[in-house]
């Protein structure tokens, strides 16, 4: 046993790690009811809520690396869940919108993810998730790393 490492219960990218799993794992079997991946899901809510745009800001908003995304976005349109259009200011780049199907399926599974977010809330207080959720978006947003 090596002593001059840091205990794996204050790694940084483990805590993240046990986190994520904390809060998708009841999210994973939501979206596994209606047929679709967190990733996928990720796409509808950055459409839902920022409205027709071009993948690569898709990309950037659902935290998916671009390729991914082209793969994800192939399968959200088979389902009829998005559509992408020509950009009229580029015809090389494509717009992709949200469809009412698309729409439907965001409205008809976020009051059960959002339940998850309050029992969360819940558990560790108010104040305590709201500045976990300030120190994650702090942390995203540091340049120097």
């Amino acid at each position: 046993m090596s002593t001059d490492l840091p205990l794996t219960s204050r790694s940084l990218p483990i805590a993240l790690l046990r986190a994520r799993e904390r809060v998708m794992g009841p999210i994973r079997a939501i979206l596994a009811d209606v047929g679709i991946t967190e990733q996928q899901w990720r796409v509808l809510r950055v459409l839902e809520e920022e409205g027709p745009q071009d993948p690569t800001r898709i990309a950037e908003q659902a935290c998916l690396l671009l390729p991914s995304l082209t793969r994800i976005l192939q399968k959200l349109e088979e389902k009829e869940l998005i559509t992408r259009q020509p950009d009229p200011q580029d015809r090389r780049k494509q717009i992709v919108s949200i469809t009412a199907s698309g729409t439907r399926i965001i409205r008809e599974n976020l009051g059960a993810s959002l339940a998850v977010f309050d029992a969360i809330r819940a558990n560790m207080g108010p104040d305590r998730f709201e500045t976990l959720l300030d120190l994650l978006n702090e942390l995203h947003q540091d340049k120097t790393g």
